[in-house]
Parts: structure tokens; sequence; C-alpha cells
């Protein structure tokens, strides 16, 4: 019983005020990637190249339960605009991609209710996708593969967790807001900057989530930074992402991890 009103609270709060306003449907451009099935991936996307071919961030933004769709715009309501904020105030150029979980999908197919879960052996048909496109610009040589950052809330929070375990050397960091992980991937993210978020009154997704997959993190070796809003409820997004001192840490990560492989210079 309590797994079911769980998961139909993340539902019912992430939809009310649902209005997205317009002034950010402006600042991105909504697009389609097909994979090779022909299966449709929606997504908004924006982007700023600096005129002297310098290569730029790339920025994946994963959107909650009542963002689903595909109407391709409900997914900016929440986090994209503070993220395009601080993008266009401190960096020379970016890409940002915010895509979209058609009705009744999930980032990952978990019971949001649960007390843990075990990560699926597959990704989900839209994080299979979401990978499939990064991959994709990773391939183009004005994305930076030594920093690409990932950040989700609520059911995005449990697809941020999803997305570095499968591809832990991918990211240079990660900020899981107010979802819930695997613990025993924890190993295999250690060396991923995290800094995890979540209100200690959390109605939705319990705060315990967090609090488990930070103390493996812990348990594991990793440098996680852990920020925990006394008496906050589930909308922890909106501060975070306002946050200038977050935003500051999150894009200052590079993939240490990642080793970048220079062409040679031609030979006459």
């Amino acid at each position: 019983m309590n797994q079911v009103i769980t998961t139909a609270a993340i539902a019912t709060m992430a939809l009310a005020a649902f209005a997205v306003p317009a002034d950010i449907a402006k600042r991105t451009e909504a697009k389609t990637f097909a994979d090779a099935n022909g299966v449709v991936f929606r997504y908004r996307w924006a982007e700023k190249l600096p005129d002297d071919g310098s290569k730029v961030p790339l920025v994946i933004f994963l959107h909650g339960a009542g963002e689903r769709g595909t109407n391709n715009v409900a997914q900016l309501r929440h986090g994209v605009d503070e993220l395009l904020n601080w993008l266009d105030r401190h960096e020379k150029g970016y890409r940002l991609v915010a895509g979209q979980v058609p009705s009744g999908k999930r980032w990952v197919e978990v019971d949001w209710g649960a007390k843990c879960h075990a990560m699926p052996q597959e990704p989900s048909e839209t994080m299979a996708l979401e990978l499939a496109f990064i991959d994709k610009l990773l391939s183009d040589q004005r994305t930076d593969a030594q920093r690409v950052y990932v950040t989700g809330i609520s059911m995005g929070g449990y697809g941020t967790w999803d997305i570095i375990c499968r591809r832990p050397q991918m990211f240079a960091a990660a900020m899981p807001i107010c979802g819930g992980g695997d613990t025993a991937q924890a190993a295999k993210i250690a060396k991923v900057p995290i800094w995890v978020f979540h209100g200690s009154a959390d109605g939705a997704v319990p705060v315990f989530r967090s609090r488990s997959m930070v103390s493996a993190l812990w348990a594991a070796g990793s440098n996680a930074h852990y920020r925990e809003y006394p008496d906050a409820g589930h909308n922890v997004w909106t501060r975070t992402y306002r946050d200038d001192e977050v935003l500051r840490w999150f894009f200052s990560q590079r993939n240490k991890r990642l080793r970048v492989r220079e062409c040679p210079p031609l030979v006459k």
C-alpha cells in the first residue's frame, strides 16, 4: 500500500502547476532522434558554439514523472531555465539535452516506492535512446568528452543514478536530486564526482533512498557530497539549481578518468 501511495505522490506533485513558461520554450528547440530501429527519442536542444571552434560541455537533464508525454515541451518545466541561465553567464558555449519520457514509461523501470532496488540488466527504452544519442553527440568534435554532465529530479534522479552506473567513465559529474539508486553499484561510480540532494521530509521519494546511496558511496571510498534540506519536501530542485555554489562546483569538474586521444599532426 505504501508503495502505491509513494508512486502516486511523485506523479501528483510533479503535475501540479504544469504550465511551462514561454521564454524557456523559446530558448530551446524541439527535436527528435531515431535509433536504428526507428524508435523516436523526443528532446529539447539548446546550443551555443563559440566562433573560435573550441569544444563545449554537454549537459544532460532528466525530468520528473509529471513531465512525461509526447508534446516535447513539458520537460522544460523544472531546472532547464536555471541551468541555461548559469551557462549563459559563465560558459563560452554549451550543449544541453532535455529528453522526454513517454507517458507510462520511466527513465529506469523500477518501483519508486520500494525501499531498495536492483539495477535492471538492460536500460529502459528511453534511457537506451538517451545513451545512443549521447554517443552520437560525443562523436562530434565540438563536444568536450571531458565535460559531460548529468542531473535529474525525482524520476530523473533515479535516472541519474542509473545512467552513471551504466556508463561510469562517461561523466565528469552527476547531481541526482531526490532520487534513488542501486547501492550494490556504488563501487562502480566511486570515482565519479557526485553531489546528492534530498529533502528530509520528502513525501514522494523517501530520503533514505539518497542516504543509502551516499553511505554506500562513502563505504566504497567515494568523496561524494550530500546536502539534506531540513524539513523540506519533494521540491528541492528549485533552490538547488539556483545555488551558484552548487553549479559552480558542478561545471568545474573534469573527467580525469577519460583519456582523450588527440589527433597527431599532419606529416608533409
